[in-house]
């Protein structure tokens, strides 16, 4: 045995003394008898609630589009700024945000991003022009940038690592569960009141969350804060727009249009000298070497690939719903229920399955069923009964829930605590970049089906609704009703029949990226961590005991073994 092993097991072998609490969970006296361990399921309660502000926000936008353009009077263009503005600046600005929670502090930053959010949802509700809206959604942006690093990096703060993997596979949830919750919300919305009521709701539940926010939830920073790194600042936020701008752009303009490419080549070389910034920085704002841990690197992947998928997925299956299936917003927003519900289940049960799997079978198995659930849905038609569709989104949403939670955290246990802001961002951004690929890369695929098989039919009509129906079948749905003959029935069969091929070929094509994430992530995840000696005393405080004590007991517990 060498001398650093025998100081490992000398240190894992050390007796101290622990707090044994009711609920089985081992922590020590100090960490027992601290406010934020006894209030921090109230604070994930806060942070859960933060979080459904950005996650519903992500769609509860595309269910006002029509109402938005109608009373606006908003082009084309100015319809995919009101939406793409929030995404770039969200996305642009995680890392950094994220670095200067860890550096000013996490509650102030949470704090601030909820009033931010709430006045520019204000802003936004009364936009009187598509210029204004467009400012509203930026500063949302600004403020989403802000919240969503802060929730998960305060989790990792207040919550011991037995109890991490729990906590996250909730936060989680709520991600995944917020997206179907938008689409509900605003049809409910959109049927009841303005356009601006899907802003307004923000108001409430910001003034909830921050009044709640002052009493239960802690502050934290790193205790050793590093310089504020300007040029990686800089950097990583013109890198990210580009290659988001780029991503939305491509499937209107097309993907080889000299503007996209040139915006693909920004951000590559804004990346590369980011990178290279990053890397020669005494005190960087990314750790660069963190990607040599393939633990954090395959947690990444699958993260992305979850998102990519599940975004491409949502993204057609509006339109499936509403256009080939004719119901309406709020009728939509309801028929994605089942995946919230697979994505609580999967949610809440992925601690247990990695606590009996380990994190990377579970993950791995994840990502088998969200693609065995795509392959099902290639198989759907114009009639397919939804009790069908939702058996098959509940399997979806259960295989995200798997594999979300232990893939984030397999992210930010990688990343050293007083950094968990910077990890929550970096976990943040490959959400952000897996789904706007998902939409722009799978709606492209999609559309190139669908124009090719529908271009026959569109030819009953001319000039610019004809270019209109080969690209959306919005608006082929709505020429055939102009039309209102035996062409327009033709038409509308037309239409269906090229979106359900469309939808067809890219949820096989998505089955067969998701199954080609876990080969990878069955490939490269380690099975389980092996902890330099420095940190073994982190890595195992707390451990987890069974007691059927009413009350917290002071026992003395000797550590023996590395857990899963």
């Amino acid at each position: 045995m060498t001398e650093g092993q025998s100081s490992s097991h000398n240190l894992i072998r050390e007796t101290r003394e622990v707090i044994v609490s009711s609920n089985g969970v081992v922590v020590s006296q100090e960490i027992a008898k601290s406010r934020k361990y006894r209030l921090r399921w109230w604070t994930l309660l806060v942070l859960s609630i933060s979080l459904v502000l950005i996650a519903v926000d992500t769609t509860i936008l595309n269910v006002a589009i029509p109402t938005i353009q109608r009373d606006l009077g908003a082009s084309a263009s100015g319809l995919q700024w009101i939406v793409s503005s929030y995404i770039l600046v969200f996305a642009g600005l995680l890392l950094t945000f994220g670095f200067l929670g860890d550096r000013y502090g996490r509650k102030r930053m949470l704090q601030t991003g909820i009033v931010l959010f709430a006045l520019a949802s204000l802003g936004a509700a009364y936009a009187q022009s598509t210029g204004q809206l467009i400012a509203a959604r930026a500063a949302m942006g600004i403020a989403g940038a802000m919240i969503m690093p802060a929730t998960l990096s305060v989790i990792i703060d207040v919550f011991p690592r037995s109890e991490r993997a729990k906590a996250i596979g909730i936060w989680s949830a709520v991600a995944g569960v917020g997206v179907p919750l938008g689409m509900i919300i605003g049809g409910w919305l959109l049927e009841s009141f303005w356009w601006g009521s899907v802003f307004l709701i923000n108001l409430p539940i910001g003034g909830v969350v921050v009044a709640a926010g002052v009493m239960l939830v802690p502050d934290s920073k790193d205790p050793k804060p590093r310089r504020i790194d300007i040029p990686g600042a800089v950097l990583s936020t013109g890198a990210l727009s580009a290659l988001l701008y780029a991503i939305i752009e491509a499937p209107s303009r097309g993907w080889t249009e000299p503007l996209v490419l040139a915006t693909f080549a920004v951000a590559g070389v804004l990346s590369a000298a980011f990178l290279i910034v990053e890397k020669r920085a005494d005190q960087p704002m990314l750790d660069i070497s963190l990607f040599k841990n393939l633990r954090l690197s395959s947690g990444a992947v699958a993260i992305s690939f979850s998102f990519l998928v599940m975004m491409g997925m949502i993204f057609l299956f509006t339109q499936y719903v509403q256009f080939v299936q004719g119901y309406g917003p709020l009728q939509a927003g309801l028929r994605t229920v089942p995946l919230a519900i697979g994505f609580m289940i999967g949610g809440g049960s992925s601690g247990a399955l990695v606590g009996r799997l380990g994190t990377k079978s579970t993950v791995t198995a994840g990502l088998i069923v969200i693609s065995v659930a795509l392959a099902s849905a290639a198989l759907w038609d114009v009639s397919t009964a939804f009790p069908i569709i939702a058996a098959e989104l509940i399997l979806l949403g259960f295989g995200m829930g798997i594999t979300m939670a232990p893939a984030t955290d397999a992210v930010m246990g990688a990343v050293p605590e007083e950094h968990a802001g910077i990890g929550s961002a970096l976990n943040d951004v490959t959400r952000n970049v897996g789904g706007a690929l998902g939409i722009g890369v799978l709606g492209s695929l999609f559309g190139s089906v669908y124009s090719s098989n529908v271009s026959d039919a569109a030819a009953v009509l001319t000039g610019d609704l004809a270019a209109a129906a080969r690209n959306s079948i919005g608006a082929a749905t709505s020429a055939a009703a102009d039309l209102g003959t035996e062409a327009g029935l033709t038409l509308t069969t037309a239409a269906n029949n090229a979106f359900m091929d469309g939808f067809g070929i890219t949820m096989l094509a998505s089955a067969a990226l998701t199954l080609g994430g876990a080969l990878f992530t069955l490939r490269y995840m380690p099975t389980r961590d092996v902890p330099e000696a420095k940190d073994i005393r982190a890595q195992f405080e707390p451990e987890t005991v069974r007691t059927g004590n009413l009350a917290p007991v002071p026992v003395r517990v000797r550590v023996d073994h590395i857990g899963r």
